[in-house]
């Protein structure tokens, strides 16, 4: 039976370790990365159950990497940082993260909350990780797999960025999400992203999923306000 895969993510070589063996103690699969760019990468590239989550990166701040995480999915964040200030804790809830521990913690505590989280974010059998997907109009978007198929099942090629804005679009139907909000999803997948970008973007996706690309059904403009995803969800 296959364990939660966690990736721990903290620059500081001892406390990584530390974690890691930790958490391969209590029977977790572990991977590590100690930058936003390495976790960003392990994220796209191998399935994921949960990250721990470490503010204070060499290469970008953790609660910026938190929000572009949320913007694609709803993996488990537990933000584990030496930050005390309430106003870090309360900006990594709304944010999105799920969990808030502080350094130095208790290593029976920390794998308390892991399991606690993963518990909850398990399907009914308490094994097997829900899959996340978004159906609409006969077409499939699989976040855990990263795919999208249309309404004859067959799979559609889209690149990381394309998937991701499209994954930020459907996880929040029927609501306007701002160029500025949309560009999170895709912070990471450009040198230097800009608005004009997910126009562009925006432009791809509805030539791969719209009936009529000309006149959108799916991914509709909302004039100076951004994007809105407006299908009928299956």
């Amino acid at each position: 039976m296959a364990q939660p895969h966690l990736l721990v993510v903290e620059d500081d070589e001892l406390v990584q370790s530390l974690m890691g063996a930790y958490l391969r103690r209590d029977g977790f699969d572990v991977s590590l990365a100690m930058t936003g760019k390495e976790m960003l990468a392990a994220i796209d590239s191998e399935p994921i159950d949960l990250v721990l989550l470490d503010l204070n990166l060499p290469d970008e701040d953790g609660l910026s990497l938190a929000r572009q995480v949320r913007a694609r999915s709803s993996l488990p964040i537990i933000v584990i940082t030496a930050r005390r200030e309430k106003s870090y804790r309360i900006a990594a809830l709304e944010i999105g993260a799920d969990d808030y521990l502080t350094k130095p913690f208790d290593p029976d505590e920390l794998v308390l909350r892991v399991r606690n989280l993963v518990g909850r974010t398990n399907a009914g059998d308490g094994t097997a990780p829900l899959q996340e997907t978004h159906r609409f109009s006969g077409w499939e978007i699989c976040i855990d797999s990263r795919t999208v198929r249309n309404p004859d099942g067959e799979i559609v090629a889209f690149t990381r960025a394309e998937f991701n804005l499209l994954a930020a679009l459907a996880k929040a139907p029927n609501r306007v999400l701002s160029r500025t909000y949309l560009l999170d999803a895709v912070s990471h997948d450009s040198d230097s992203p800009t608005e004009r970008l997910i126009d562009v973007l925006i432009s791809r996706i509805r030539k791969k999923i719209e009936p009529n690309p000309r006149s959108p059904q799916y991914v509709v403009t909302v004039v100076g306000c951004g994007y809105k995803f407006s299908p009928t969800i299956d």
